[in-house]
């Protein structure tokens, strides 16, 4: 199981590496649902967010979705993680 979770982030991680919206939606999927990885809220929004920014209105839906579930720690914590991503591409 765990050679399964780390097949599928490094396939992620690759595909998320040229920023296109829909892989990083997908992360967002794969992490906001614990498909092949464990769940994590703040991770998804990660994504959700930087797949919003490039214009997926999807990713827009499931990140208002996430926040409200969220504390306003998690979502800023998520959000610095964004930034965070975004300034070592």
């Amino acid at each position: 199981m765990a050679r399964m979770q780390l097949e599928t982030l490094d396939k992620s991680g690759l595909a998320a590496e040229g920023g296109g919206g829909d892989a990083l939606y997908n992360l967002g999927l794969m992490y906001s649902t614990g498909h092949g990885v464990e769940a994590d809220l703040v991770t998804a929004h990660k994504w959700f967010n930087l797949a919003a920014m490039k214009g997926s209105v999807a990713a827009r839906g499931c990140r208002a979705e996430l926040a409200a579930e969220m504390s306003a720690a998690e979502i800023a914590e998520a959000q610095r993680q964004a930034r965070e991503w975004l300034a070592n591409q």
